[in-house]
């Protein structure tokens, strides 16, 4: 067989590999997700942690250019050659696949985690409710305890570095049932391309390669704390989007400072709202009428800056990544993200005796 088909048939025996794989969830938890996993992540992260750039984006970057170049050099006859081009790129696919999965992509078929807390995922709209009260009393206390008045927006006073910092207080108060999540060993990084992620509507992303959490750093600082700790979430070995809010939401409420608190329920606050909206249309105006106006200006604050740069981009990028979480046992896609509450609403039920 000629060496230019091997790494492509290779591709597909990865394909069916690790789709098979994913029907043994036991077996990814206790060989790969708590053991080589959490090896190679620490040996990742004391690599590249201490480094004060993002070491990922910058290899990002070289690759992006290679590739522009590569384009550039051969656009004449690129379709011509569709054949051998087409070769080249299942050969770069079949490691990216490969290194994907081998360094973090294999969490995603990890025990979910509603199962090993035994919390039942559904709700009905009388809980939703409850819960939407509830952070909306946290979120108002919270506005207040920080401004001194109930029409100023929440002002973050810290940099991303010492938010970077501050928010590993929150993990190691994790809860005792959620303990194997405590988080060491930092490598959290302010991205590089921040300005691109901003076009591609993200706040963050981990780097699966050199497992660093990036921080978009232009988007509303109010939130950071937040999306700190739900990059975080990624790098302790979880896939699920939602999974990460939950976690990322809990170590920001059990952290000892208001702004990671003011972050982590204004953030549930949005959510809830957006689940309202999905069982009965307009049902969260009522409750957006009983926010304090400077928490209102945080979230106007956020939807005008996404607005900014809501672009062609970002419609391609969501679409994207919308099919990428799906072909990655995340059926719901983006809406993975708003799945939290329902793990949120279980997990209150659960340690409450409910």
């Amino acid at each position: 067989m000629p060496r230019k088909y091997i790494l492509p048939l290779l591709l597909i025996v990865q394909i069916i590999v690790v789709k098979t794989l994913a029907c043994f969830p036991e077996t990814i938890e206790k060989f790969y997700s708590k053991g080589f996993y959490p090896i190679l992540s620490k040996g990742l992260r004391i690599t590249f942690g201490s480094l004060s750039f993002s070491f990922g984006d910058v290899i990002y970057g070289v690759l992006i250019f290679l590739l522009i170049k590569w384009i550039l050099k051969n656009k004449k006859g690129f379709l011509r050659n569709w054949k051998a081009n087409g070769l080249k790129f299942l050969n770069i696919l079949s490691i990216f696949y490969f290194f994907f999965h081998l360094l973090w992509g294999m969490n995603y078929y990890r025990i979910p985690l509603n199962e090993k807390l035994q919390i039942n995922k559904d709700y009905e709209l009388a809980d939703l409710e409850i819960l939407t009260k509830k952070m909306i009393a946290k979120s108002n206390e919270l506005q207040l305890r920080i401004t001194s008045n109930d029409t100023v927006a929440v002002i973050n006073p810290y940099t991303e570095k010492e938010i970077f910092v501050m928010a590993q207080n929150g993990y190691h108060n994790l809860p005792k049932d959620l303990k194997e999540f405590d988080y060491k060993n930092k490598s959290i990084k302010q991205s590089l391309f921040s300005l691109p992620l901003s076009y591609m509507g993200f706040g963050g992303y981990l780097n699966p390669f050199t497992n660093e959490a990036q921080v978009n750093y232009l988007k509303p600082k109010y939130s950071t704390p937040f999306t700190t700790c739900h990059e975080m979430a990624h790098q302790t070995g979880i896939g699920s989007e939602s999974e990460c809010n939950f976690i990322g939401y809990l170590a920001a409420i059990n952290n000892s400072d208001d702004y990671f608190q003011y972050a982590a329920y204004t953030a549930a606050v949005r959510y809830c709202f957006r689940n309202l909206e999905v069982l009965e249309e307009g049902k969260s105006k009522v409750y957006s009428e009983k926010l304090n106006k400077g928490v209102l200006k945080n979230f106007n604050e956020n939807e005008i800056f996404w607005n900014e740069y809501q672009t062609p981009i970002n419609t391609f990028f969501e679409y994207f990544y919308d099919n990428f979480l799906k072909a990655n046992q995340q059926k719901d896609g983006l809406e993975s993200y708003s799945k939290f509450i329902g793990l949120l609403i279980g997990y209150e039920k659960a340690i409450s005796g409910k």
